[in-house]
């Protein structure tokens, strides 16, 4: 009688362990389709005897929806029948992630890891938590950690070179947004950023023909990157290129006056950079332009201490006045604090900047005086 009671209790088993493989089965095939409101609506609330795949598979069409209390709720059960289902684990962190649960995200990231440490995105997610927390030692090592992985995520390669950077270590960041290039889809919009960031440090080390190079393959992929032609101008300019440096400067002109330019580029953009006296000094030219009445500066000379912070401004400014009587059209002037100061330093439209940066410089050495200094009140 005994034999009889354990072959129809293992029949049973059998039986629902089958109809739970089917329905695992049914609501995976639903989620492959892209039907998870269906999935949602037919097997929510989920029933005692759901297997934990179709206990997780539930959960994540609710993660697909963004539906993040019952994805944790699912998880949850999905893991107390299943303590070993890394998968369940780790969609339970993203969704702790996506509430800015930091803290609940790692130790589940943590678990996922330790279950299948072969997974990069488990990293990567892992990285995330812990860029949130702002612990970016901890998040580097993660990123590193999912990059080294056969399944690397894209954001893994992305993360690594900004976080060197964050620590000032750009020759690693640099390093590591090489190799992003050969890691991350062309088609990527992602792509286009890593060029543009390829190009930013080796415009900083002065390799310009390096950062030209990815300048060129950037605008390829991308015609009307505004960003790439000011970065592109800069180059021609650190090899003091200034003839091809003009078409591209034209274009930017074109652009502001069709009001395609946003943010700073509004306005202004950045065509020279160079150290004096171990500042930099970054070098802006306005669109500003023609017969007016009123002042306006034209060349901005930032001058930026160790920390970039701006110290003090020189400028070329428009004297209506001057021009006016033949004389100059710009005259050479430095903004610092509430003090105006004016140089008896001019130029015409047809400037040579070799000329401008010379008078800059001479200036910024205490070679020459200014001829009157003002106070601007509040």
């Amino acid at each position: 009688m005994r034999n009889v009671v354990i072959c129809c209790t293992l029949l049973i088993f059998c039986s629902v362990a089958s109809a739970q493989d089917t329905l695992a089965t049914n609501i995976k095939a639903l989620l492959d389709s892209g039907r998870y409101e269906h999935v949602i609506d037919n097997y929510l609330p989920p029933h005692a005897n759901y297997s934990a795949k179709a206990l997780y598979y539930t959960g994540f069409a609710c993660f697909m929806k963004e539906d993040n209390d019952n994805c944790i709720r699912l998880m949850t059960l999905a893991i107390k029948k299943d303590p070993g289902y890394s998968r369940a684990y780790f969609i339970r962190a993203a969704t702790y992630n996506y509430m800015a649960r930091y803290d609940d995200a790692v130790k589940d990231f943590r678990a996922a890891i330790a279950l299948n440490p072969e997974y990069g995105e488990y990293y990567s997610g892992l990285g995330d938590a812990w860029y949130n927390l702002q612990k970016d030692s901890l998040a580097l090592q993660a990123y590193i950690k999912a990059g080294a992985q056969a399944d690397a995520p894209e954001r893994a390669f992305l993360m690594i070179p900004q976080l060197y950077a964050a620590q000032k270590e750009e020759d690693k960041a640099l390093d590591a947004y090489y190799i992003a290039r050969y890691k991350v889809a062309r088609e990527s919009d992602s792509y286009s950023s890593i060029l543009y960031n390829i190009a930013l440090f080796e415009l900083q080390k002065g390799n310009y023909e390096k950062a030209e190079t990815a300048l060129q393959e950037l605008l390829q992929l991308a015609p009307d990157d505004y960003q790439a032609y000011a970065k592109l101008i800069q180059v021609y300019y650190g090899r003091k290129e200034y003839q091809k440096a003009q078409p591209w400067k034209d274009k930017l002109y074109e652009a502001h006056r069709k009001g395609l330019l946003t943010g700073t580029l509004q306005d202004k953009f950045c065509f020279d950079q160079f150290k004096w006296q171990g500042k930099l000094i970054q070098v802006y030219e306005r669109y500003e332009e023609g017969s007016k009445k009123t002042i306006y500066n034209k060349h901005l000379f930032y001058v930026l201490n160790a920390k970039e912070q701006v110290e003090f401004r020189m400028q070329t400014e428009y004297s209506p006045l001057s021009a006016e009587t033949n004389g100059p059209r710009y005259l050479l002037c430095l903004s610092a604090g509430n003090t105006h100061s004016t140089f008896n330093i001019g130029f015409g439209d047809d400037l040579k900047y070799e000329d401008l940066k010379a008078a800059v410089i001479s200036v910024l050495e205490g070679k020459v005086k200014p001829v009157a200094s003002s106070w601007i009140g509040k």
